[in-house]
């Protein structure tokens, strides 16, 4: 496929980027900051969000859906990122409504209409550590009846305190490190005892605890024990989402930036005309056109249901959390000073990318995730 967006795809980007630039900019998250939310996002927002489609993007139009893809996805998440949006677009209307497409036609019937519609969100409650380790899946399901018994911690769940709808991975065979034994399930969100945490960016993510929750077997996403590829196919989209959402944090970053150098004055002349800077903001722009060829890379593999989707998803991750990076330090380097304060926005952007480049694995994971894909 052509690495472009397609007429259609900037007609959607083209609405996006004003909408969130107007209805939910930088000021937004510093609002919801400052007045120490509880909730971590804006539910008149999520609600605007389906009356523009965006919540039905990925769902299919047999469940009331656009029946679009990941492309058109990810360009809704840059215009989240590029405006440091609180959004539970990602956990909801990326990922939860992708598990639900492995789920059976009633409990796609129960959780889908309000999520489309803007009344309910989703959390995805994978990880266990401080560290992102899919691998290790140690949360019990175990059979009680016609249905099942959780018990167990899943901890650094966005929007979990919240959520209405739980997308968990749960053991229901074999230790915690096996490869198998893994089956995901539906849960409500009122189900886990929430202990929500604030994190470096002021977003909140919630540690959930299972104590010997019973779950009926109508709760099942998929075949008991036939979780992991499931699991694998949704870290894939999950990896992918926060990719874009990251690049379009990286760009809002960079594009404040270039702004700063070309109003900035010492002895006389804007400090964009100093050729160190330049190099170094040519440098910075070359490094994002690269991360932003990966990710739509990876949002199109997944779009085709390729088997190089995985592979392509780790090498977006990867790459978008270096070249992010680079564009949050250089931003608050060339702002001086004044970037170290909290006068200025670009300090947010920096917050920002260190939470998102931990969400599903920073570089490091996904380097050495590559290379053990590659036979190393």
């Amino acid at each position: 496929m052509p690495m472009f967006l397609t007429d259609e795809q900037v007609m959607l980007a083209d609405t996006a980027r004003p909408f969130l630039a107007d209805t939910a900019p930088v000021a937004h998250r510093r609002a919801l900051r400052d007045a120490d939310d509880e909730r971590g996002y804006a539910p008149d927002l999520w609600r605007r969000f389906a009356e523009m489609g965006f919540t039905g993007i990925v769902a299919d139009e047999a469940d009331g859906g656009l029946g679009l893809g990941h492309v058109e996805a990810g360009i809704v998440l840059e215009e989240i990122g590029r405006n440091l949006t609180p959004s539970p677009f990602l956990s909801t209307a990326v990922g939860a409504v992708t598990a639900l497409k492995g789920a059976s036609e009633p409990l796609r019937r129960r959780h889908l209409p309000p999520i489309l519609a803007g009344e309910s969100i989703a959390a995805i409650a994978i990880d266990e550590a401080a560290r992102h380790r899919p691998r290790h899946i140690g949360l019990r399901a175990e059979r009680s009846g016609n249905g099942f018994r959780l018990s167990g911690t899943k901890r650094f769940v966005p929007f979990g305190h919240v959520a209405d709808l739980l997308i968990v991975a749960a053991r229901t065979s074999g230790a915690p490190d096996d490869a198998d034994g893994i089956t995901l399930f539906a849960v409500p969100g009122d189900a886990a005892t929430a202990s929500p945490r604030r994190l470096a960016d002021a977003s909140l993510a919630a540690q959930l605890d299972f104590a010997d929750v019973p779950v009926d077997g109508d709760a099942l996403i998929g075949e008991v024990d036939g979780g992991r590829g499931p699991l694998d196919a949704l870290l894939s989209v999950l990896r992918t989402g926060a990719a874009s959402e990251m690049l379009g944090l990286a760009n809002g970053a960079a594009d404040m930036t270039m702004a700063y150098l070309r109003d900035r004055k010492q002895f006389g002349q804007a400090i964009g005309s100093f050729q160190a800077l330049q190099h170094r903001a040519a440098h910075l722009y070359c490094e994002l056109e690269v991360a932003r060829a990966a990710v739509l890379k990876a949002q199109q593999l997944l779009d085709q249901g390729a088997e190089a989707a995985d592979r392509a998803a780790t090498v977006a991750k990867g790459m978008v959390g270096f070249a992010s990076l680079l564009a949050v330090q250089e931003g608050v380097q060339m702002h001086g000073g004044i970037g170290m304060t909290d006068e200025y926005d670009i300090g947010f952007y920096m917050k920002r990318q260190r939470v998102l480049a931990e969400l599903y694995g920073d570089s490091d994971f996904h380097a050495d995730r590559l290379a053990r894909l590659s036979g190393y």
